[in-house]
């Protein structure tokens, strides 16, 4: 452990910029918990501060783990990964075995917790595309084991994520496996058309829920829907309005305290722009940026393909989820219930989002590692 906290030492003295990201999670962290110790004043009894302080207690080891973990031996895990993934999202969709909210079904109950087996597909993904292709002899051109089997895998897991039903989180890891793929050498027009496949059937999917196809219908005319379809964005809109520059401060919103459902949880940019001010909001946004600009460059400094696709899957993971979030709030992207990382309320997501971040600072510091190396 020691030798790893000098290795990090190292890295951070010759990297001073990539300091930034710890710092811009813990501002980050700290603003999604003053949030919540607002936003949740509308549900009694349920302290979400304490419970939101209990999971980052929880993900701090994790994020620990990631940080000392020899990436290298991760790599063969892949296929493990990605059958437990598998296994655990068929599981979650059996009666007494998944927990079922608002009519879906994404939450394993372990007893002491429930835990959103799509948070921990998103890993089991990344690894497994990592993995397979980066074994590749040639990335772009083997179509078979390049292109195709990875989109029958990704379909997979996707599908059974389609099944709870998400159609959110299944468009986002769509968007990472495909990412990926373009990534890693595959041309424009296979992805192309896999994406253009994927869309059609999610548009049908949608036109068969009425509950999906009214989401869709109200976002194309929120005002003449806002008391009914829309509500939900109406009210956002109007605590992106009514908090000024400088807000209206912590615990005197109004959007929080009945007006605003899911004001903990996927809406929780609302509540912070009306009591931290609109100054506040764009200070969060800078800070996701900073973290995907700062990656983004170092990321692509990485020599081995394993880790440079490991470490942009669970980029764009992060990002995208967080681009979704903002779209959704800002009425730019039809509602959909995402997290915002490190903001929203919710334990999977903020393990997840921590352990991320943990491998992601280690794939840059075993890559720096490399580059010293003199056999590379």
């Amino acid at each position: 452990m020691p030798m790893i906290v000098r290795e990090y030492g190292r890295y951070f003295a010759a990297n001073r910029r990539m300091l930034t990201i710890p710092i811009a999670v813990i501002f980050l962290t700290t603003v999604g918990l003053l949030t919540l110790s607002s936003a949740s004043l509308s549900f009694e009894g349920a302290n979400y501060l304490l419970r939101q302080c209990t999971w980052l207690a929880m993900a701090i080891p994790p994020c620990a783990v990631a940080l000392a973990l020899p990436l290298h031996r991760l790599k063969k895990t892949g296929k493990f990964f990605y059958a437990l993934a598998i296994v655990l999202a068929i599981a979650v969709l059996i009666p007494g075995i998944g927990r079922s909210v608002n009519g879906s079904r994404r939450w394993l109950n372990l007893g002491f917790c429930h835990f959103q087996i799509s948070e921990f597909a998103k890993l089991a993904l990344v690894i497994f595309f990592a993995d397979h292709l980066s074994g590749l002899e040639k990335r772009a051109g083997n179509l078979l084991n390049g292109f195709f089997l990875p989109c029958l895998w990704l379909s997979a897991l996707a599908g059974l994520i389609l099944l709870e039903p998400d159609y959110g989180t299944t468009a986002l890891f769509l968007l990472v496996g495909l990412g990926l793929l373009f990534l890693n050498g595959v041309s424009i027009k296979p992805l192309f058309l896999c994406a253009a496949v994927a869309f059609l059937l999610l548009t049908i999917f949608i036109a068969l829920n009425p509950v999906r196809l009214s989401r869709i219908l109200s976002f194309l005319d929120v005002e003449s829907s806002r008391q009914a379809g829309s509500y939900q964005l109406w009210q956002s809109l109007i605590g992106f309005y009514s908090g000024g520059w400088l807000g209206a401060g912590l615990g005197n919103g109004r959007q929080q305290l009945f007006y605003l459902p899911e004001a903990h949880t996927d809406f929780i940019f609302p509540v912070l722009a009306e009591e931290m001010g609109f100054a506040m909001a764009i200070a969060v946004l800078i800070a996701f940026f900073a973290i995907f600009l700062l990656l983004w460059v170092e990321i692509y400094r990485i020599p081995s393909p394993f880790l440079f696709l490991l470490a942009m899957g669970m980029l764009l993971f992060l990002t995208l989820q967080a681009t979704i979030n903002f779209g959704v709030v800002l009425g730019l992207l039809p509602t959909k219930g995402m997290a915002l990382p490190l903001i929203s309320y919710g334990g999977s997501n903020l393990v997840l989002s921590y352990t991320f971040l943990g491998l992601l600072l280690n794939c840059l510091r075993t890559a720096g590692l490399d580059r010293q190396s003199p056999t590379h």
